[in-house]
């Protein structure tokens, strides 16, 4: 059974596998037209690996789709576990609370 790299990775990929698979291209195809090795974006269809930005601009560019579609929904709980739930908004308030006394 392949590793998965996270449930986020899985998912991107499921998504660019869907939207290459509906314009009937291979993988070499997109791997040429994203200037990408068509190994490198195999592992990301299968979620073995986490793409970078640019890997993921320059793939949905190739699909001629916008590349939030790829990551939209995708929140930090799946990449993992996570030490806190805090967020920046959090984070500042309890500062503030702190000041205050």
């Amino acid at each position: 059974m392949p590793k998965i790299h996270s449930a986020a990775a899985a998912e991107i990929g499921r998504r660019i596998r869907a939207a290459r698979h509906e314009l009937g291209i291979s993988l070499e195809d997109l791997g040429e037209l994203a200037e990408i090795n068509w190994t490198t974006i195999g592992k990301i269809e299968r979620g073995a690996s986490s793409p970078t930005v640019e890997s993921l601009v320059r793939i949905a560019t190739a699909l001629e789709v916008d590349p939030g579609v790829f990551v939209s929904g995708v929140t930090a709980n799946d990449y993992g576990q996570r030490l806190h739930q805090l967020t920046a908004r959090d984070f500042v308030k309890a500062r503030l609370r702190q000041k205050r006394g």
